[in-house]
């Protein structure tokens, strides 16, 4: 099979910004980069986003991370990966002013668009976020490419930071990503009125009755006569849609009753 080409000229980024990458909001949102375009040593990921309902490109198991906490938060209102800082020329009379080196294509030399990991929305808001690990935040050429990023959000008064590790809560970023893929469940969805309300009542009667979410739901199953496995998605997906909520500062074993569980909507009441 042959390599992907991943250099960059003048010719290709003119050709990416006729094909609308970097543009669009929402669903239609087309980002700079995909993980086909860069090299990311098995770490690059596509996930469907709920917020957008399109897949997210996503570099790193950081980026991953965060976005985990963009698309369950409810205030963000749209999710932009990979965002171009374009005009080149804008980055390109940053770097000159700062007397530091543009980034440039390796095997061509010529000038890439740089990019901001996340242009987010939240409600009216627009912000930018960079995400990356404390530790390579003491090396200076990386310093001198986010002050470039810095000074184009500047310009522009949108408000910009840097995100680290630290600032990512693991607990909570570990249950959004056990329930995330749920929320498109179309099995749990197509289980129809009946079946569902039913499933869902013995459901919170096996959890309030403090089973292990893996017992309850393989009580559910047995009981029903559903596929393993069934209930336990259904949990899951109730918890995506979030239907029934639970304290996400608290790791949501399988293995261990749930602490609590707050019922804000029924999945009847989602289907009438």
């Amino acid at each position: 099979m042959a390599k992907r080409n991943r250099d960059i000229t003048i010719k290709k980024i003119q050709k990416w910004i006729k094909e609308g990458r970097g543009q669009g909001e929402g669903s239609h949102y087309k980002p700079w980069l995909t993980i086909q375009d860069v090299p990311s040593e098995g770490l690059a990921t596509r996930i469907k986003g709920w917020t957008s309902n399109r897949y997210h490109h996503l570099m790193s198991n950081l980026e991953r991370d965060y976005f985990y906490l963009l698309d369950f938060s409810d205030s963000v209102t749209d999710i932009r990966e990979q965002y171009p800082l374009l005009p080149l020329d804008d980055t390109l009379i940053i770097a000159e002013k700062l007397g530091v080196k543009h980034p440039t294509d390796p095997k061509t030399g010529e000038p890439i668009v740089m990019t901001t990991d996340f242009f987010i929305s939240i409600n009216n808001l627009n912000i930018a976020r960079c995400i990356k690990p404390e530790g390579g935040l003491e090396n200076d050429r990386v310093i001198e490419k986010l002050e470039i990023e810095r000074r184009f959000w500047k310009e522009r008064n949108i408000d910009w930071a840097i995100v680290t590790e630290n600032e990512i809560p693991e607990i909570i970023v570990r249950n959004i990503s056990w329930f995330h893929r749920e929320y498109d469940n179309e099995d749990v969805f197509n289980l129809g009125y009946t079946l569902t309300g039913n499933l869902e009542q013995l459901m919170l009667k096996y959890l309030q009755s403090e089973e292990p979410i893996n017992q309850a739901a393989a009580l559910c199953d047995n009981s029903m006569g559903l596929e393993p496995g069934t209930a336990l998605a259904f949990f899951r997906y109730m918890l995506a849609r979030k239907y029934w909520l639970v304290d996400m500062t608290e790791l949501i074993s399988p293995h261990f009753p749930i602490k609590s569980l707050q019922i804000v909507s029924t999945m009847q009441r989602s289907l009438a």
